[in-house]
């Protein structure tokens, strides 16, 4: 694909995308380059949370060198269309890590991209993702993970977990291995599920209201997403901005 080359379906990168959103905003922009040097430590937010009727689309180039780490921490709200995809490459013994959450109503299309290469031996990675969804909304994450034939001892992880608060609602979820070294620690894992019914009738026999009830369960579970997040105020900024979104969706 051109850099002037509209995206199709056909293209499983954007299989669930809104083309016509995309072509709205068509030529991207260059990916921002994120460079961590040998042995450094970088630890980034992200916080997408554009107007209604907004096109957010943001690559990331990240490029890791031998013994660096890198940690994103994303929380894709806003928009009618926001995408957020990571191009990953990382060295010896280095490290990367995302710990996303996706939150969407109405007709919003929300996704979260990655593409992880381990280039190298011994380098780990671990991405944690989860959706809540409302509406008609539509939320995805495409991981792929990438061993090169040379990268023994690597170590990855994905874990996607999503949550439909109505049956109209659509959640995608497409955690990908492609592994060419033999002595490798890789794992997958993908749900979709409902609201606890058992749960929620738990709480209303103790006399919480049912929407005090529900609210509570969904921000338990995307709460621990935020955790790793060290600055107090920035972790708190987005435990806020995933609750207003939630309080909207009821």
């Amino acid at each position: 694909m051109t850099a002037l080359t509209l995206p199709t379906k056909r293209q499983e990168e954007w299989r669930y995308s809104d083309i016509e959103a995309v072509a709205s905003v068509w030529p991207l922009p260059a990916p921002e380059r994120v460079v961590v040097g040998a042995g450094e430590v970088q630890a980034h937010t992200l916080l997408q949370d554009a107007g209604e009727g907004s096109v957010a689309v943001k690559d990331y180039a990240v490029e890791v060198a031998d013994g660096g780490s890198c940690a994103f921490h994303l929380l894709n709200i806003g928009g009618r269309f926001g995408r957020i995809a990571f191009d990953v490459r990382l060295g010896k013994g280095a490290h990367f890590e995302l710990h996303g959450a996706i939150i969407g109503g109405g007709e919003q299309t929300l996704e979260i991209v990655t593409n992880v290469t381990h280039a190298e031996p011994e380098a780990t990675s671990e991405q944690v993702v989860r959706s809540i969804l409302g509406g008609h909304a539509t939320g995805s994450y495409l991981g792929k993970i990438a061993v090169a034939r040379h990268a023994q001892l690597t170590d990855a992880s994905q874990s996607v977990k999503a949550m439909l608060l109505d049956r109209t609602a659509t959640a995608n979820a497409k955690p990908e291995l492609e592994i060419f070294a033999d002595d490798v620690k890789c794992a997958h894992g993908a749900t979709v599920g409902e609201l606890d019914k058992q749960a929620l009738f738990y709480m209303a026999s103790r006399g919480m209201a049912p929407q005090s009830a529900k609210t509570l369960l969904l921000r338990a579970f995307v709460a621990g997403v935020f955790d790793g997040i060290a600055d107090e105020a920035e972790r708190e900024r987005f435990e806020a901005a995933a609750l207003e979104k939630l309080e909207a969706l009821s």
